[in-house]
């Protein structure tokens, strides 16, 4: 059955800029060689043919693209498995509950998991994956670390409980136990990859953990509880979603939806925690998991001031377990999605990151001081020191880059802004005071090595342009936005530091039948259905993958991944490239340095079914089902996406 799309309801295209509407403003966005090649001068959707294949020479042969992508698009089957083109194989390499380390035993037995267990074996929900040579600074593609973000907890499928109300006071621990990061040491040997149990650097670092807080918070009387009473400090690190790496060899873990964690925010006294609370989300009465029955630090009656050591970019070293993880309070405080960072040509450090909630913000970080790629040490602080922006994306194809800096514009005492400090801890609310953007769930920032632009992913909001919400608007062009979008950024100057930019939608994603959709110009009719896209990452000849969270909803479709080159003469020709499995999203796309293996993350396989009824028993066939990692290889040993090395 063909999805039913809110664009096409007359009564909603009468007055929302869509159908011929939304055809003018991608009309205004494009250059006039690419209205020509996609058929748009005359009107959106209709587009030239003859652009699909592998393009024809003056000889008359086709030859393959210089794309290197050369795989034919997957017929979706909604099977048991991970689907992946002919000549492509997958496996295994870890999955929630796997050992860590000598603490664990080989055997698992989730009914039976205590804390303590959970705290040496592999975490639940898997995201970012990020894959760090052996040894460090190496370009290593068969032995390393994957650092491995665990964003949150599926109690239901974890133990045989109903809810998570009925979990006892040691299924919470293990919950909190489960969620933060894994580091774990992996290696190739013919053409399969496994985990090195004993390797000296496996670790977790989990909600339990220490960690230090550095930046303008650090110290402020908001960041003070009864366990932190100076401030400086906090416990543990959740809800840990897409994440970066830094050229100096560390993870940038970004906190997502860490409000749910928390209850009885109708408790607050004091204004300025009412506010926050409000702005972030915060459970009035009881929160998602009902947690703070058994922890009176998720409980905002006893510990008002908890929530705001969440929401951070957390750094971690993965080659240093001695290293003491940091919250780097000067990126700004939101749920966060993505910390991805870039070095100018003059130096500087640029960090880009969403706040994964609808009509939420695109922010980057500048820092002060310049990367010294001989001072591993002094590169570590980097991003205690800088400038935080928030963009606006202006209707004639422009953008500014808003400085949130105490003291500018509307961020003064006034406003409730007495420091910096006020302004990283709810830089939310400093964002809506200086104008910025309401985008469609900002997710995923990545910067393409080949061409270096910006390309940010939105990926949905079905709250655009309802009853009392903002009203579609140039880049985010579409009311009802089930499917999402992307945008292509180049910073003015080809200068990441700048605080300017221009900008395009590159791709309009749902059906391609479905005429409000867009493919940088490529012909509609020759590429994949796509929507929700979440996380994405670039191959070695720049072309952009992505990750999907929500098709099923959305498309009747399992969530997946796909590829599609951003230049030339396919520009815009999306194919999907893997299917996943029942009741998950696909996450943390993650190449090795030859580009012979990717990685994903399947988070959350049969989510929306219980423990003792799953709708899949992925990937052991019996049991729960079980988030995992897996790798992604031609079976030729050639580099994913092409057909030779």
């Amino acid at each position: 059955m063909k999805a039913r799309h809110w664009e096409d309801d007359p009564a909603v295209r009468s007055d929302q800029g869509i159908g011929d509407t939304f055809g003018d403003v991608i009309a205004r966005r494009l250059s006039r060689r690419d209205l020509l090649r996609a058929g748009l001068v005359a009107g959106f959707g209709v587009a030239l043919t003859g652009i699909g294949d592998s393009p024809a020479h003056a000889d008359g042969q086709v030859r393959p693209s210089p794309t290197g992508l050369d795989f034919a698009p997957l017929t979706p089957s909604k099977g048991p498995d991970v689907l992946v083109p002919a000549g492509y194989r997958s496996q295994i390499v870890v999955r929630w509950g796997d050992p860590l380390g000598p603490g664990a035993s080989d055997a698992f037995d989730p009914a039976a998991l205590t804390p303590r267990d959970q705290a040496v074996r592999f975490g639940y929900n898997c995201d970012f994956v990020g894959f760090m040579p052996l040894p460090r600074g190496s370009r290593t593609s068969d032995h390393g670390l994957l650092v491995v973000n665990h964003e949150y907890v599926n109690p239901e499928l974890m133990f045989p409980v109903e809810s998570p109300g009925d979990l006892t006071r040691e299924q919470v621990d293990a919950c909190m136990e489960a969620m933060g990061l894994s580091v774990v040491e992996v290696r190739r040997a013919a053409g399969r990859w496994s985990v090195v149990v004993d390797g000296a650097r496996n670790r977790r670092v989990t909600a339990t953990t220490s960690v230090i807080i550095t930046g303008p918070a650090r110290g402020d009387e908001r960041m003070k509880t009864s366990d932190h009473p100076d401030g400086t400090s906090c416990t543990g690190t959740m809800h840990n979603c897409s994440a970066g790496t830094t050229p100096w060899g560390t993870v940038l873990s970004a906190e997502e939806n860490f409000q749910d964690m928390f209850g009885n925010a109708s408790a607050l006294m004091d204004a300025r925690d009412r506010r926050s609370a409000q702005r972030y989300g915060l459970g009035e009465n009881e929160s998602v998991y009902r947690f703070e029955r058994h922890l009176d630090r998720l409980d905002c009656g006893k510990e008002p001031h908890e929530p705001y050591h969440f929401g951070w970019v957390v750094e971690v070293d993965p080659y240093d377990r001695d290293w003491t993880p940091r919250k780097r309070t000067a990126l700004g405080r939101f749920r966060h999605e993505a910390a991805t960072t870039h070095v100018t040509r003059g130096g500087k450090v640029v960090l880009y990151s969403g706040d994964d909630a609808r009509f939420e913000y695109v922010y980057k970080f500048v820092c002060a001081r310049p990367y010294d790629p001989r001072n591993r040490a002094v590169n570590r602080d980097l991003l205690d020191d800088g400038i935080l922006y928030v963009a606006r994306f202006n209707e004639d194809g422009s953008g500014d880059w808003l400085p949130l800096v105490h003291g500018r514009g509307p961020l003064t005492e006034d406003n409730g802004f007495r420091s910096q400090a006020d302004v990283a801890i709810d830089a939310r609310i400093a964002a809506h005071l200086v104008g910025a953007t309401k985008m469609d769930r900002p997710e995923d920032i990545e910067v393409n090595p080949a061409n270096r632009k910006v390309y940010v992913v939105c990926t949905n909001n079905v709250d655009r342009g309802a009853d009392g919400k903002a009203k579609p608007d140039r880049p985010n062009p579409r009311v009802r936005n089930a499917h999402g979008h992307i945008i292509e950024i180049a910073e003015a100057g080809d200068d990441h530091a700048a605080t300017s930019f221009r900008w395009e939608l590159f791709m309009v994603c749902g059906e391609p039948d479905d005429p409000a959709t867009y493919f940088a110009g490529f012909d509609r009719s020759q590429v994949s259905p796509i929507s929700c896209p979440d996380n994405i990452c670039f191959d070695r000849r720049g072309n952009l993958w992505i990750a999907t969270d929500g098709q099923e909803k959305a498309l009747d479709r399992r969530d997946g991944f796909y590829a599609v080159p951003v230049a030339g003469p396919e520009r815009g020709r999306l194919r999907q490239f893997m299917e996943s499995v029942e009741g998950s999203e696909v996450c943390g796309p993650e190449f090795t340095p030859d580009g012979k293996t990717v990685f994903l993350a399947i988070q959350h396989p049969g989510e929306g079914s219980t423990f003792s009824n799953p709708t899949t028993r992925w990937p052991d066939g019996s049991g729960p089902p079980r988030p995992s990692v897996i790798a992604i290889q031609a079976e030729n040993g050639g580099v994913i996406g092409g057909r030779g090395t």
